[in-house]
């Protein structure tokens, strides 16, 4: 996003993210140990695409910031790939953290201009995502099992979490389109 002409829609990006990765550390405060993990790397992915969206002309970061970005996002996949022996869903992590780093890349080269096999698999990759999840956006019910009436708390909500995803997926396409 700190390509040329990355104004008023890269703040929106940067609002956008920024407030899925606070959601996200809400959802940290859940009472599934799983949802916990996975929010934690999901605030991370939208504090980080946050940073990586704000427009240059306000903030250009100093080249060494991107081998930081990529530092970040390397470890983060190494955690991913780890944490997808339990649970698949960490292989989308797995995939963000790889876009990331390959932003970051594409950023700290100054081209502005990514590989386009790679930037064309990674949009597909991402569009497909963001429909997918668009059509689990469906409403949920309350409570746990019957008989349980508590209504979830912030950090058990299903279908917020769905479209923090959904956001995160959305704003990957448009960090990924000026490559």
């Amino acid at each position: 996003m700190h390509g040329p002409g990355a104004g008023s829609s890269g703040w929106l990006l940067v609002a956008l993210c920024t407030a899925t990765g606070a959601y996200c550390l809400l959802r940290m405060r859940s009472r599934v140990e799983e949802q916990r993990r996975t929010a934690g790397g999901e605030a991370l992915m939208g504090f980080g695409m946050a940073a990586m969206a704000v427009p240059a002309a306000v903030v250009a970061p100093p080249r060494w910031a991107w081998a930081v970005y990529a530092a970040v996002f390397g470890a983060a996949g190494l955690r991913a790939l780890w944490a997808a022996r339990s649970s698949a869903h960490h292989l989308h992590h797995l995939v963000g953290a790889f876009a990331m780093v390959y932003m970051a890349a594409m950023t700290a080269s100054g081209t502005h201009a990514g590989i386009p096999v790679l930037t064309g698999v990674l949009l597909v990759y991402f569009t497909a995502y963001v429909l997918w999840t668009g059509t689990r956006l469906v409403p949920v019910t309350f409570g746990g099992p019957a008989g349980d009436l508590r209504a979830p708390g912030w950090g058990d909500r299903l279908e917020l979490a769905r479209a923090c995803r959904l956001a995160m997926g959305i704003g990957m396409l448009a960090m990924l389109l000026p490559l």
